[in-house]
């Protein structure tokens, strides 16, 4: 049994045990859970330490799993989904370590769901097979509706619906889309079906590959998401706990590079230019949202509506730079939006509210907790030497070498989050001193908040780190699409 293998069985068992203790001893669940995040956290570090650059899976496994289907049991890592796994495995116990002494009820269930939502994360980035991919897919949704709808706020029922709908609804048209290639060849194997393409074997004409693609980007413009199916996006980080809304990682952006471009590369180009729109509406509709947002959550949504769409710019100008941006800008944005959730936790359980107006002169009763606060602020508005600089300017690099007018909009954005985060930071942080004590971090708070702080400043400066293996995967990525679409869009017309 390979790492992979062991990174996807521990938290499985981690939540089986954790579910499975007594009820009467929460603290005890709490550490057996923490000690098995901790666990695989390790397991994820060494995957990155071993792994090697280059543009192919590592540490795969391939056996059948449904011989009668050609369903495989098919996992591996490349460039994107190492760091989506480890960023997966480094969450989970700060998740863990910021809910400590906020979750009181059902404390089991609550550590165990996240323990379950990580093996599916880790399912997610590292499947190849489609029909494996859709089971962790849907698998990730059941933690979210139970930890959203037993441990969330006043309207946790209506968020988790919408959610759930939401994402039902573009599962259903990936599902069908997984089908109709299933149908043509007969296996749902990525690499067997990529092999198929670019051989000949499988030919899809211009209105297939249009189809296909449509069904598949539904699916992950939602989960993503994307302007304008992000509507389910506020409701949830409003009612869903701080630390939960820490692990509501890319996956949509993610599937969209591993599946949406190398299968359909025809139709993901005639595409592109109404996805860019949509992308660029989302960077600058998001940021004015968030400047008219009077509540903490809502406004850090917003926020991640705008950084999703530099993302799926990135993807869609189809150039190293801004692929390698929206990769990055993945990776960023688990580490500052998470980090900002996981700030707006600590200080609701402070006032228990997360209305802006509730707070004000935090900074003069809390000042590691400001200053903590600040960092995380830099570092999700682009400021250089932190994580996002980096991401944002490969995207926008990429944007101006496919058209300079993307990058001209998609600045815009940039200018317009600095203005909300710092007028954020500044109503909560500063003016008249709080009616109220705040206290300081504590040794706790400090252990979820200096891991974070200190990947904000090793993304952003120590980029060689990173870098390397993803550009690894998404050159080949690139190549491999370019090569094939002369080829494709003949054999599909002789077809």
């Amino acid at each position: 049994m390979n790492l992979l293998n062991v990174l996807m069985l521990l938290p499985l068992a981690g939540a089986l045990i954790t579910f499975a203790l007594p009820r009467k001893s929460p603290q005890f669940a709490r550490l057996v859970a923490l000690a098995i995040a901790l666990i695989t956290f390790a397991g994820g570090m060494a995957l990155a330490t071993n792994y090697h650059v280059s543009g192919t899976p590592q540490f795969v496994t391939d056996v059948v799993w449904v011989r009668s289907l050609d369903i495989h049991y098919h996992v591996g890592v490349d460039g994107i989904g190492l760091w989506m796994i480890v960023l997966s495995t480094l969450l989970a116990p700060l998740a863990m370590l910021a809910s400590w002494n906020v979750i009181t009820r059902r404390v089991n269930d609550f550590f165990a769901l996240i323990l379950l939502l990580e093996f599916a994360l880790v399912g997610v980035f590292s499947s190849y097979d489609l029909f494996l991919f859709y089971v962790f897919w849907e698998v990730s949704i059941v933690p979210f509706l139970f930890l959203i709808g037993i441990w969330g706020g006043e309207r946790r029922m209506y968020a988790s619906l919408k959610f759930f709908v939401y994402t039902m609804a573009g599962s259903v048209l990936m599902l069908t889309s997984m089908i109709y290639l299933y149908t043509k060849v007969r296996t749902f194997d990525l690499t067997t079906i990529l092999s198929a393409l670019s051989s000949g074997r499988l030919a899809l004409s211009p209105a297939e590959q249009t189809f296909l693609f449509l069904g598949f980007f539904a699916a992950f413009a939602i989960k993503a998401p994307l302007f304008p199916f992000h509507t389910w996006l506020p409701d949830f980080h409003e009612q869903a706990p701080p630390a939960v809304s820490m692990l509501l990682l890319k996956m949509g952006v993610f599937g969209l590079i591993r599946f949406s471009l190398p299968l359909f590369p025809v139709a993901a180009r005639d595409n592109a230019p109404w996805i860019i729109v949509l992308a660029i509406v989302g960077i600058i509709y998001g940021a004015l949202l968030a400047l008219s947002e009077t509540n903490i959550l809502r406004l850090i949504a917003y926020s991640s509506l705008s950084h999703v769409g530099f993302m799926v710019l990135g993807v869609f100008t189809f150039t190293q730079l801004g692929m390698d941006g929206s990769v990055y800008q993945m990776i960023n944005h688990g580490i500052s939006t998470g980090g900002l959730f996981l700030m707006v936790g600590l200080l609701a359980a402070r006032r228990n509210s997360t209305a802006i107006d509730a707070f004000g002169g935090v900074a003069h009763a809390a000042p590691w907790l400001s200053t903590a606060f600040l960092i995380t602020t830099l570092a999700g508005l682009g400021l250089p030497l932190l994580n996002s600089f980096v991401g944002e300017y490969l995207v926008l690099q990429g944007a101006a070498e496919a058209n300079f007018r993307y990058a001209v909009f998609a600045a815009i954005g940039v200018i317009l989050s600095a203005c909300y985060m710092l007028w954020l930071y500044q109503r909560l942080f500063y003016g008249a001193k709080p009616d109220r004590a705040y206290p300081d971090l504590d040794v706790r708070e400090w252990l979820c908040v200096v891991p974070l702080i200190i990947l904000m400043f090793w993304l952003g400066i120590g980029t060689q780190t990173f870098l390397p293996a993803i550009t690894g995967t998404t050159s080949h990525l690139l190549d491999d699409s370019r090569q094939s679409i002369p080829f494709r869009v003949e054999a599909a017309r002789a077809h």
